[in-house]
């Protein structure tokens, strides 16, 4: 082979779908190619194309416009321009194209890329899919490439492999230990006509009717438990197994919409895998000091790592640590009341940000915020300021730094009674300046982490009641949250970061994920969602018809994707001991995962589009 085929098959080699196929037919491919020269303003495709074939820009590029002129899109080195081929591939339906500068093409015949695609599947593929089926596919491959998911793939239905044992309220004591005895089970169900009344256990057994001389002729409903904790069917064994750590049960009634489906044991699921998230919240919940807490905390590190090369996608490796993040964070409250006394009145502690919306990283600062109720009087806040800074500064010493714009419970301002919550937002809502939309995606996000009286639902009820009957602020918010692009260029090339320490990256936290939050928190307010989760939030839009269920499900995928590259990149960086960021440069991924993500932020920039459409945003800007 000459050395100009030789350069042809390398480019060809380097470029999404060609880099798909095996190497005898890349070595011959060059061959079947023509080349073609296109002046700058030449009509694409050329007006003397005679042979359909699909146009392969080597340098140069071409705009695209719709019938009325509108620019739609360019394309430039290494992508396919429209062609007649036929099912799958680019075509020119309601476009017009002109050449934007001077261009090189190779052209393949479209009877050689039929045969291609026949001979060759995972080629066939690009051409029998669409961008979103391309996305889902490689979800999927990342999930399939590696071993190890269990917990974080069974549900619960899946490990419910014999019938529910259960009985009635008014059977003994006796009776009920004498069927968990036959059916050897270790905790048995009390129902009556289906409706879950309680459950009794070997251990209530052992403490409430043994050990505290109760008669074993008494009814079983005098040692039941009867504010049970559950689990639905479709719940994931490792999301199963933390809630059992951090409420330190050993069994939980498993649901369905017909009622109780059967019970799971932390044996059940120990069985299928062992969970280190969840053996960091057992030692979490045994910590006696900040200094045991921080000792804990820098195994997530580790815990990031392991769980991306078990193949844990980024929504599944964000609630883990979260769920570690959560426990430090009771831990150090409960710690602070040990040392203060009980609270005056009681309080919410709230998080905000990725811990609110559980998709945190190992590397992630803190956002948090205090709640008290109104009834506090001025000589208690002295109480809570010291409150706040002893858990502040214990989640510094964990690791999680002070928030750089100062939102945490230690700020007199983000310290207040549920009373001047209300106000604020009701200030935001009313008045959305620059500085009130900044704070409104933040304080949208808030998660109760320790509310024992509850005050968190009654600001959640008046911050949705106030925020979905103001249009014109969900207008603000849609516009703001246009602000966001991903780095994508007209020419679908990587627009990156020029000079200084992050040279030849791009942030994919600010640019690829953060557009998708704020999409998603936009799609939720304007429909008086309660989900915080950003997957939650897009799939319950789509269900309440705030959103397409394509767009919902596109923008998960793209979400899970981008979210799951960098989950990779901080693993890579923490093996090699150095600190965690969020600046990805293209030269660490496949031809392949760049030609998917190019595919995710291409979807990203069109769901911000249709948003700014909606809500005519650039009245708004």
């Amino acid at each position: 082979m000459d050395v100009e085929l030789i350069e042809i098959r390398e480019f060809l080699a380097s470029n999404a779908p060609f880099d798909r196929l095996p190497d005898a037919a890349l070595d011959a491919l060059p061959q079947r190619l023509s080349v073609r020269y296109l002046r700058r303003g030449t009509a694409f495709p050329p007006d003397d194309d005679d042979t359909p074939c699909v146009y392969i820009l080597r340098r140069g590029a071409v705009e695209l416009r719709d019938d009325d002129g509108n620019l739609i899109g360019k394309l430039a080195e290494g992508d396919l321009c429209p062609s007649p081929c036929g099912k799958g591939a680019p075509n020119m339906a309601g476009l017009s194209g002109q050449t934007a500068e001077d261009t090189l093409a190779y052209l393949l015949p479209c009877e050689e890329l039929d045969r291609l695609r026949e001979a060759h599947a995972e080629f066939a593929q690009h051409f029998d899919t669409s961008v979103s089926d391309r996305l889902r596919r490689a979800l999927d491959t990342m999930k399939d490439d590696a071993a190890g998911t269990a917990l974080m793939t069974v549900r619960m239905g899946d490990l419910l492999n014999r019938p529910l044992v259960q009985g009635g309220p008014d059977i003994s004591i006796e009776q009920a230990a004498r069927i968990m005895s036959e059916a050897r089970v270790s905790s048995l169900v009390l129902t009556n006509d289906d409706r879950l009344l309680g459950m009794v256990t070997d251990r209530d057994l052992r403490n409430r009717c043994i050990a505290a001389g109760v008669s074993p002729q008494e009814p079983v409903s005098g040692i039941m438990t009867e504010r049970l904790h559950t689990v639905r069917a479709d719940t994931l064994g490792f999301e199963a197994l933390i809630t059992m750590s951090r409420l330190n049960v050993h069994h939980l009634p498993v649901l369905d919409e017909h009622g109780v489906r059967g019970v799971v044991s932390t044996s059940d699921l120990v069985r299928v895998q062992s969970a280190n998230a969840v053996y960091l919240v057992g030692d979490i919940h045994k910590a006696d000091s900040v200094e045991t807490l921080a000792s804990i905390s820098g195994r997530l590190t580790e815990l990031q790592i392991q769980l991306v090369h078990s193949g844990a996608t980024a929504s599944q490796i964000g609630q883990a640590i979260t769920a570690v993040t959560d426990a430090i964070t009771i831990r150090l409250l409960e710690l602070a009341e040990a040392e203060l006394g009980a609270p005056p009145v009681p309080y919410c502690w709230m998080a905000g940000g990725s811990q609110a919306r559980r998709e945190q990283s190992s590397y992630s600062d803190q956002d948090n915020a205090l709640l008290i109720a109104d009834h506090l009087k001025p000589e208690d806040d002295a109480y809570f300021k010291t409150l706040a800074r002893r858990v502040n500064d214990g989640l510094d010493a964990c690791g999680y730094i002070y928030c750089p714009g100062e939102v945490m419970a230690s700020n007199d301002k983000w310290r207040q009674p549920l009373k001047i919550w209300t106000k604020y937002f009701n200030t935001w809502i009313k008045r959305p300046e620059p500085m009130a939309l900044m704070l409104s995606s933040v304080f949208f996000d808030l998660r109760p982490i320790h509310d024992p009286e509850g005050l968190f639902g009654e600001l959640a009820e008046r911050i949705h009641t106030m925020s979905k009957k103001e249009s014109i602020y969900i207008a603000y918010m849609a516009a703001n949250a246009l602000k966001h692009r991903p780095p994508l260029g007209f020419f679908r090339k990587f627009v990156l970061i020029r000079g200084g320490e992050h040279d030849q990256t791009f942030d994919i936290k600010h640019r690829g994920i953060v557009p998708v939050v704020d999409l998603a928190r936009v799609y939720a307010l304007s429909a008086g969602l309660d989900e915080i989760n950003t997957i939650e939030r897009l799939k319950a839009a789509g269900a309440s018809r705030a959103l397409s269920s394509d767009g919902a499900a596109n923008l998960v995928d793209a979400h899970e994707f981008i979210g799951t590259l960098r989950m990779r990149h901080q693993a890579e960086q923490l093996k090699r001991g150095e600190m965690a960021d969020n600046f990805l440069s293209p030269e660490e991924l496949s031809p392949l995962e760049r030609g998917h993500l190019k595919d995710a932020f291409a979807l990203i920039n069109t769901m911000q589009d249709s948003l700014g459409q909606r809500y005519q945003a650039g009245r708004f800007a």
